[in-house]
């Protein structure tokens, strides 16, 4: 995936990109906050990212929006796309790059990558008849519809005759099958791969991949009569923006290196038509897959089109900040499977973890260096208790890191913020007289603080800075680098150490 070493390395991180007829929920939140942290992580071993995000613009379900809006399909789409990118701004996203499927390099991307697998042979014209979902873009055989409806949605299809080209998906089945069989890291958790296996040996039909009935698409440059439909063009995205088509020595540098983070909604789309589509084109890097399950309200899936109403991150962000909803989507959410979203299990994270465990070390050691200390940090002892609890916490996070797992590695680096905590009620600072003893506790404590910070960084980047100032410590968190910076003893002593209010005051919810 990386270097774990801080040798530094490539790596290249993506979200969906989101589409412009829906609005920024909980659940877009939760990916992007996924790929953000993971992002973060990879700088603070020394790897160099490129971190991409962005909106998917055109499609059937774009256009006949915009005309009900009265509206161009251009303007529909930058009006919902900066809502996406000011709602990423909000919660301090840190991506590299905001692509936008209604971008020139996109559009010349996806005509250099499918006009590759055309002069392939890989793609074919023919009449298409079928049932279609508008809200999903996609085409279902009958077994797949529910009583009529879409499976996804629950609204009737619509049944569609016109003639299009065709990718040929069926050619693939061997070399998906070989690549999703060798590569256990080729889509993960493994329930997942097990998954895009069985479609693929359920058998392949060839995929249409463009429209004559709709205008708002990239052209087919062969046929300018098609547009390709949007999933095939959405999907080029990550190669447009890895430099596919435009930057031979970009491409070559990052593409290697992809990491795609989805639901598993797309699963299909991202695990079996686009590694095929690569393939097609003649590239032979695939990408590695972090997929995961749904966010839930009262056991249903949240979005705009599927009945259950959706919850803006700006209504969480007003009640618990940006680092405390980030700490606890991605604390409270295994990234793989389904999960519960609750407002009520949001609180009792924000106080357990935040409030009453980090913010409360950082306030408690602040204030007992003020009264003993004399307000400077004591350097910490280089055989502490708290040394073995710090090697063992970076050992166990680094690893969940590394398996994509943040909720995992967030549980480790908190165990080692309880660790200081007991410590420090164990030996009760507090009560001793100021002298050598209560300075070797308070070091330990300091350092077991800015350990546990850089730590923490991929999840809470603002507070643990506030964190990291008060402790005395120079620069920034963000700015160290792993795993030196998580070796102890690097809390250097003799510096200031600031009180200061609390950084997560303990949360009550209006009655």
């Amino acid at each position: 995936m990386s270097s774990t070493d801080g040798s530094g390395s490539t790596f290249f991180v993506t979200t969906p990109i989101y589409y412009v007829n829906d609005v920024p929920h909980v659940g877009h939140a939760y990916t992007t906050l996924n790929a953000d942290a993971v992002a973060r992580w990879h700088r603070l071993l020394g790897d160099e990212v490129l971190f991409l995000t962005g909106t998917d613009e055109h499609g059937l379900k774009v256009q006949r929006a915009a005309d009900e809006a009265g509206l161009t399909a251009l303007d529909h789409a930058t009006a919902t796309s900066d809502r996406f990118r000011s709602a990423w701004e909000m919660l301090n996203i840190s991506n590299d790059d905001f692509i936008r499927t209604t971008e020139e390099r996109h559009h010349l991307a996806v005509q250099a990558l499918l006009s590759k697998a055309y002069d392939n042979g890989y793609i074919y014209a023919d009449t298409y008849e079928g049932d279609y979902c508008v809200s999903c873009e996609a085409y279902y055989v009958e077994d797949d519809l529910v009583d009529g409806n879409c499976p996804i949605h629950k609204r009737p299809v619509e049944h569609m005759v016109e003639d299009n080209y065709f990718f040929k998906l069926s050619a693939f089945a061997d070399q998906l099958t070989e690549w999703l069989e060798a590569d256990a890291h080729s889509i993960r958790p493994t329930g997942y791969r097990n998954e895009a296996l069985g479609i693929v040996r359920q058998g392949l039909d060839d995929v249409s991949i463009s429209r004559t009935s709709i205008s708002w698409g990239i052209p087919v440059p062969w046929d300018t009569d098609h547009v390709f439909y949007v999933w095939y063009d959405a999907l080029i995205n990550y190669a447009t923006a890895a430099g596919y088509g435009a930057d031979d020595a970009d491409f070559d540098k990052w593409w290697p290196t992809t990491h795609h983070f989805l639901g598993k909604d797309i699963l299909r789309f991202h695990g079996v038509y686009w590694p095929a589509m690569l393939l097609a084109a003649g590239i032979t890097d695939l990408p590695e897959l972090h997929v995961h399950g749904f966010l839930l309200i009262g056991g249903e899936k949240m979005s705009k089109s599927g009945g259950v109403t959706a919850i803006g991150p700006a209504e969480m962000v007003d009640e618990f900040g940006v680092d405390g909803f980030r700490y606890a989507m991605l604390r409270n959410h295994s990234f793989g499977p389904d999960s519960d979203f609750s407002y009520e299990a949001i609180v009792e994270r924000f106080n357990s973890d935040l409030a009453n465990t980090y913010g409360n070390l950082v306030s408690r050691v602040a204030t007992v260096v003020g009264k003993k200390c004399g307000g400077i940090g004591p350097a910490p002892d280089p055989d502490a208790t708290l040394a073995t609890a710090a090697r063992t916490a970076y050992a166990e996070a680094a690893t969940a890191w590394e398996a994509v797992q943040p909720s995992v590695a967030l549980d480790a680096t908190w165990r080692l913020v309880r660790e200081a905590n007991e410590y420090l009620a164990e030996n009760e600072p507090w009560k001793m007289e100021a002298g050598p003893e209560v300075d070797v506790v308070m070091g330990n404590a300091l350092e077991a603080i800015r350990i546990a910070t850089v730590m923490a960084t991929p999840a809470m980047p603002e507070a643990t800075e506030i964190a990291w100032k008060r402790i005395g410590m120079p620069g920034l968190a963000a700015e160290q680098r792993l795993p030196d910076a998580a070796v102890w003893g690097g809390y250097p002593g003799g510096v200031p150490v600031e009180v200061g209010d609390p950084i997560f005051p303990r949360f009550k919810p209006a009655s």
